[in-house]
């Protein structure tokens, strides 16, 4: 095919994905490998909502995914699975109805659809690897099992017996055969080498396509053999984005370059090397990725921390101190280096097999969650660093500058710039940056409307620009956030949305009283009616202060 040709293929598929409102995932064979490249250039943020319910997922891509420009969510297993409120009961398949705890079928399908409309693909974590621990029981659709058979499914001799004792489980990981024949923690491990049980991994993948899934999660991909995977990739009847768990081990043969021609590779090594850079090895030492022998950026997917991770101990997460989560999770934004899934998730994952609160129907609000959900993604400076990432696109890290090794800054091209301290004490410098003239929003700390910025602003004038970043914290500028702002960064006072509004009406607010120096202000909320008509907002007056110089707008 010549390039006239595949180009014109791929303007007509980026218009027919538009028009359906949907991602354009593009793929190419070579020879028996598949190379996918990561789900797209403009849109690639994945944001992992961990544990929320279908419908709870579709609200928030209409309300907040879609419109703050992330690319793609990634939510829960879909299959039955065995009954019990902790999150990793939806890692235990007992049959392949799309019944979970998260909801249904019908609500699994206008999720997808919904999120479709508003711009978002959704990726599937999908278990190809393994069936329950449990011995027997009956599963949440109703559908009984033992723990090597599933009536209708498989039956005995579709798993893998390895004969260990006391029982099947994984003893030695420096034994592929193990990792791959054994059983992790006793779930029931498939004989994905064979024939029946590739076509009915592959006869549940297409099941989720069909109902329009763009991508799929492989999870515990490394206890799967390489080739078993693509065998049964190659029988999708569509091509979605892959991403695989594979946990690298020190010293173990199972590597994660080694499933790089079946899709992308979840890079865990990433995710070790911010924890220790941002809990006081420095940061200095995260200019490239490209030259340490890990997944090549444009294969790895990586993350700050994900819903594993975020309990084992094995990552940053919202407890880490002195802001060095929400600064792991800027830079991961920033950096070119792989596809960036951000985690948005619940507190109280120090019990490591607490399930999700308010019944799995995530709940946010402004910047932030309520009723036990920390709703990460929701976070200023992380919807700004979407926005930033999308803006930049795969323009090359550019300026980097590192005085000692807890301060970095490096620029996008000329489409972004980003300032990171991870010191005790302020940074006042000036950066030189190929950004053109002009006023730019800081999006850490606020966001551009109409040539303002609700936060501060830094103006960029012959290559150069002055700025004093706070101890623990950030700055990004981008030439898609334009603007005039003041203040010092985090000085702002965020509204966030407080009553449901139907089209024809406006919500606005009218402030009542305010401090001398604007730190801190009454307000009521007022709403203006179709027929022109005011209602005050009943109750006692609404009050804020600005956050300190310095703090992270975050709930």
């Amino acid at each position: 095919m010549t390039w006239s040709k595949l180009s014109t293929l791929l303007t007509l598929g980026a218009l027919y994905a538009a028009v359906q409102g949907r991602p354009f995932l593009v793929s190419a064979r070579n020879g028996t490998s598949l190379a996918r490249r990561a789900p797209s250039t403009e849109k690639s943020v994945i944001v992992q909502m961990f544990e929320w319910t279908w419908d709870s997922v579709a609200a928030e891509c209409t309300d907040f995914i879609g419109p703050a420009g992330y690319g793609f969510v990634q939510v829960s297993p879909a299959q039955e699975h065995v009954t019990g409120d902790q999150w990793w009961t939806d890692y235990q398949p007992v049959s392949y109805i799309l019944t979970s705890k998260r909801g249904n079928r019908a609500q699994f399908a206008n999720m997808i659809a919904t999120c479709h409309a508003a711009g978002v693909g959704v990726i599937a974590d999908t278990i190809w690897n393994h069936m329950t621990a449990k011995d027997n029981g009956t599963g949440v659709a109703g559908s009984s099992y033992t723990h090597y058979t599933y009536p209708g499914i498989y039956q005995n001799q579709d798993f893998h017996h390895c004969g260990l004792e006391p029982g099947d489980d994984i003893v030695k990981y420096d034994s592929r055969a193990e990792v791959q024949t054994c059983e992790l923690v006793n779930l029931a491990d498939l004989r994905t080498e064979t024939e029946y049980v590739r076509g009915r991994l592959a006869e549940y993948g297409n099941d989720l396509l069909s109902l329009g899934v763009d991508g799929l999660r492989l999870d515990a991909a490394k206890h799967i053999d390489t080739k078993d995977i693509a065998a049964i990739v190659s029988q999708l009847k569509t091509t979605p984005y892959i991403t695989q768990e594979v946990v690298y081990g020190t010293g173990e043969p199972v590597t994660p370059n080694e499933y790089e021609g079946n899709g992308d590779v979840q890079e865990f090594r990433y995710t070790t090397a911010l924890l220790k850079a941002f809990s006081g090895e420095g940061i200095s030492s995260l200019q490239s990725f490209d030259n340490l022998g890990w997944v090549k950026g444009s294969g790895a997917n990586v993350f700050v921390t994900n819903h594993d991770t975020e309990r084992n101990g094995a990552s940053l997460n919202n407890n880490s101190p002195s802001n060095t989560y929400v600064s792991a999770l800027i830079f991961s934004l920033a950096h070119p280096y792989g596809t960036p899934t951000i985690l948005s998730s619940y507190s109280g994952f120090t019990d490591t097999s607490v399930g999700a609160p308010n019944g799995g129907v995530g709940t946010c609000i402004g910047s932030g969650g309520k009723n036990g959900w920390l709703c990460q993604h929701r976070w200023i400076a992380v919807a700004g660093m979407v926005g930033f990432r999308n803006n930049v696109g795969v323009a090359a890290l550019t300026n980097w500058v590192s005085p000692q090794s807890q301060q970095i800054a490096f620029g996008r091209g000329d489409r972004g710039f980003v300032a990171i301290n991870n010191a005790d004490s302020a940074w006042s410098t000036t950066f030189s940056t190929s950004l053109p003239n002009g006023s730019y929003c800081d999006v850490v700390h606020g966001s551009a409307f109409d040539g303002f910025c609700t936060g501060s602003s830094f103006t960029v004038s012959g290559g150069s620009f002055s700025a004093t970043v706070p101890a623990r914290d950030s700055i990004a500028i981008h030439t898609g956030a334009k603007g005039s702002g003041s203040g010092s960064g985090g000085g702002v006072i965020n509204f966030v949305k407080a009553a449901e509004t139907t089209f024809g009406e406006d919500l606005a607010t009218r402030e009542l009283e305010s401090s001398k120096r604007r730190t801190s202000f009454e307000c009521k909320f007022i709403r203006k009616e179709t027929d022109g008509s005011v209602v005050w907002e009943s109750g006692p007056n609404r009050s804020d202060t600005a956050p300190s110089s310095g703090s992270h707008p975050r709930p």
